[in-house]
């Protein structure tokens, strides 16, 4: 059996927690394979709001297993605080998570040297979410990291005194001021709580259940464009999101990837800096950022937002090799008369459908106009009920792209999901 992988195609918060959450009664494992605590997967049921950063969306099924994997990096206070919120909603985690032995943790200095870094920075900072997430993967690839296997081990407090007193010496190179006991206390008490879960070789486990024929799920966080080589880059995340990332984060191999769902807002949002060559500053931006909510799950910071951006979006498809797409927030643009698509930048005085090399230089977006459908999609509940200006929106982006969108979401809640069955298929 094949490990199916639903990932995001641009720069985060397309949505993929509750796609996942309404995928899993399809699979017996979901499996996180990157990133960490910056990830807010929101999922929305029975009229209350969830936010996962680092716990599988998958974990509110009773029958599923959920694994992080290898690739992600773990803040145990953060962890502490989803499992508490979690045992208060009756969730047992304990017996439907399993943590991978490989993966690293986040130091209470890693997220004060990602604050000193930012500090530092000052107008040219990359906007992190100062979750402590690069520097704890810059001590992974350093061979310097303290790993969750590390816990059980006799000399766990000696690695992390040592690893603190490193990090200790480079924040005095930035004269930031902190304050390391209190965070340190609360540290400690989710390292208590992490020791309740069961440490497994998750590489060796998930491989055993593809060979078993058990339905794996992986989950990406964050979006295409912030991969770390092929995302807007210095203005990215510290991991791979994309399809790859889900072999080097879990441990399997390329030809067992199976489905790779690709997901899409039906405009495009940002947080943070970096760029976003759709941004649209004007009454129209504001519109979209009220009806979508676009404000950080883990953050709180409002998003920017823009049109649809169709070079970004084939790049991001082309990166991942996406079988099948699923649209998300629609229902957003149903007030809009006019709605534009972008199909190609004016770059370096050329226009190209290619994504540039280097994002930071001026790009302007060559749009497409279509009529809007001015229709309450929030209230459609199957495939026939969309009105034809919105079904000539799909086509035109699955055309241009040359991958069917096979899911349409129209609301927060896990029902107003739309399988369609009513595809074509195209020849990208």
């Amino acid at each position: 059996m094949k490990v199916d992988v639903l990932l995001g195609l641009q720069w985060g918060d397309e949505g993929k927690g509750k796609v996942v959450d309404v995928l899993t009664p399809n699979y017996d494992v979901i499996a996180r394979f990157q990133g960490g605590p910056n990830a807010g997967h929101s999922l929305e049921f029975n009229n209350i709001r969830h936010v996962l950063h680092t716990i599988p969306s998958g974990i509110f099924h009773k029958d599923t297993i959920n694994i992080i994997g290898n690739g992600v990096v773990i803040d145990p206070v953060i962890f502490k605080k989803e499992i508490d919120s979690l045992v208060k909603m009756g969730v047992d985690a304990s017996s439907r998570l399993l943590i991978s032995k490989r993966a690293h943790l986040i130091l209470p200095t890693h997220r004060i040297l990602d604050a000193a870094s930012e500090a530092y920075k000052g107008k040219s900072k990359i906007g992190s979410t100062l979750k402590g997430i690069g520097p704890a993967y810059m001590d992974k690839t350093g061979r310097n990291g303290l790993r969750i296997g590390d816990i059980t081990g006799n000399n766990f407090i000696e690695k992390y005194q040592a690893l603190v007193e490193k990090h200790k010496q480079i924040i005095r190179q930035y004269k930031y001021t902190y304050n390391l006991s209190g965070y340190e206390k609360e540290w400690y008490d989710g390292i208590d709580t992490l020791k309740g879960f069961q440490f497994v070789d998750s590489e060796q486990l998930i491989n055993t259940y593809t060979h078993e024929n058990k339905k794996v799920l992986a989950e990406g966080a964050q979006g295409t464009l912030l991969d770390i080589d092929f995302g807007t880059y210095p203005y990215v995340t510290s991991s791979n999101t994309i399809c790859a990332g889900a072999c080097t984060g879990l441990g399997i191999a390329p030809n067992k990837i199976g489905d790779v769902f690709g997901i899409f807002k039906a405009y495009c949002t940002r947080v943070g800096s970096g760029p976003f060559p759709t941004e649209l500053f004007d009454e129209t931006g504001k519109a979209l950022q009220k009806f979508g909510n676009e404000f950080g799950s883990t953050t709180g910071r409002a998003r920017r937002c823009g049109w649809l951006d169709l070079p970004a979006l084939k790049y991001a498809i082309m990166i991942n090799g996406a079988t099948q797409l699923i649209m998300t927030k629609a229902d957003v643009m149903d007030q809009f008369d006019i709605i534009k698509v972008a199909v190609a930048y004016k770059y370096q005085g050329q226009a190209t459908v290619s994504f540039p090399f280097d994002m930071n230089e001026p790009i302007e977006p060559v749009y497409k106009e279509m009529k809007g459908w001015k229709t309450d999609l929030t209230k459609i509940t199957a495939e026939d009920q969309f009105p034809d200006e919105f079904l000539q929106y799909m086509d035109f982006i699955e055309k241009e792209v040359g991958v069917p969108v096979k899911i349409v979401s129209v609301g927060p809640d896990r029902k107003q999901i739309i399988f369609r069955k009513n595809v074509k298929t195209y020849i990208g």
